[in-house]
């Protein structure tokens, strides 16, 4: 089966230098996919040509007028920049001619238009960021929100950790996949309250079945393994993200101070080269970029605005193994079967979101 990803080669900090190979090293490697590359495109078809694959059979590019930038705000985004690359690449999906789209670009700018374009699933109200980060156990550990909703109510919290079970439950083959919920310590009495109504929630889901809370976690947990999956507001996860990649650069820095510091520190960096490529290649901050916008009628695929070749390709990949496994379905199935059926009503036609007012009052 041909899955078909559009790509917004414009978006991040480095655009088509790092999109294009990435893209081409992509589909090089897996078989099965087809890229649409959205943006400029006589600067998309030099690039091709740069790198010799300007007759691709699996690579089409599709001309965008437009750039949203870093610095763009959510009018601009939404209202003067209507043939950007990043929305261009969003309505394909919308349109059923990409099965997912991939962005290093402006996230509050690719969360609205994403919002805006493909709406939410029925029962979920904020859409989350998921991303995962590397654990004591050599595995993933599934982390939401990471910057999307700096402020949450219970319910947010709850429908993150509905969505993130049925990510890690389709990406990882694992049928109940175990949920923490990030606080200040374990115990109950512990945490503000809308992390303990949080808890009451998910407690709730335990009881019957529907979910495998296991408690609350600390941040050392995390990186333990504890849970599969942790759950937090935006405003947390973003700080605890950027922590670790902060942390991750530090201790490579000191590393590779000390062992360059004599001659004795360096044979002893000879002798031990097998075990700190392996140590610098487990904890690569690239191999974990790309982080799934969960909760959309659509699926879009978050990378690093600094990432690399190699970092950007690792995000393509996540895009890819979602749709290959399905997993908007099984998260509009995992919200149906658990929310309220009043909340799974759709939006009537005279309701809007805070994006389309946006849109609305700039027209």
């Amino acid at each position: 089966m041909t899955i078909k990803i559009s790509i917004d080669c414009m978006g991040g900090d480095h655009g088509p230098s790092v999109t294009i190979p990435a893209a081409i090293s992509f589909v090089e490697s897996e078989p099965d996919a087809e890229l649409i590359l959205v943006g400029l495109e006589d600067q998309l078809l030099a690039e091709l040509k740069k790198h010799k694959a300007s007759e691709h059979p699996r690579l089409s590019v599709v001309n965008a007028t437009e750039v949203v930038t870093m610095g763009d705000t959510l009018e601009v985004a939404l209202r003067r920049k209507k043939d950007s690359s990043m929305r261009v690449a969003i309505n394909l999906v919308k349109q059923g001619q990409a099965d997912a789209c991939v962005s290093a670009g402006n996230t509050g700018a690719l969360m609205a238009i994403s919002r805006y374009v493909l709406k939410t699933i029925p029962g979920v109200d904020r859409p989350a960021i998921c991303s995962i980060l590397p654990n004591q156990k050599d595995g993933p550990t599934y982390m939401l929100d990471l910057g999307a909703n700096v402020d949450c109510e219970p319910q947010h919290l709850h429908q993150f950790a509905l969505m993130g079970s049925a990510l890690v439950s389709a990406m990882e083959g694992k049928p109940k996949p175990t949920v923490g919920l990030l606080n200040v310590g374990e115990e109950d009495i512990k945490g503000n309250d809308i992390v303990k109504q949080t808890a009451v929630l998910l407690r709730a889901d335990h009881a019957r079945g529907t979910l495998n809370f296991y408690g609350n976690v600390e941040g050392n947990d995390i990186f333990k393994g504890t849970t599969d999956i942790v759950v937090c507001d935006g405003f947390v996860g973003n700080v605890t993200l950027k922590a670790s990649e902060g942390l991750g650069r530090f201790v490579k820095s000191v590393l590779t101070t000390e062992f360059k510091r004599t001659p004795l520190t360096m044979l002893g960096a000879l002798i031990a080269r097998p075990a700190l490529k392996a140590i610098s290649q487990r904890l690569n901050p690239s191999r974990y970029n790309g982080g799934s916008l969960l909760g959309l009628r659509g699926l879009v695929f978050k990378s690093h605005g600094g990432a690399d070749a190699y970092g950007y390709q690792w995000a393509i990949k996540r895009a890819f193994d979602a749709a290959k496994y399905d997993v908007l379905a099984r998260i509009s199935t995992k919200i149906a079967d658990l929310m309220p059926q009043s909340a799974l009503t759709p939006p009537s036609e005279n309701s809007v979101t805070a994006t389309e007012t946006i849109e609305q009052k700039t027209a």
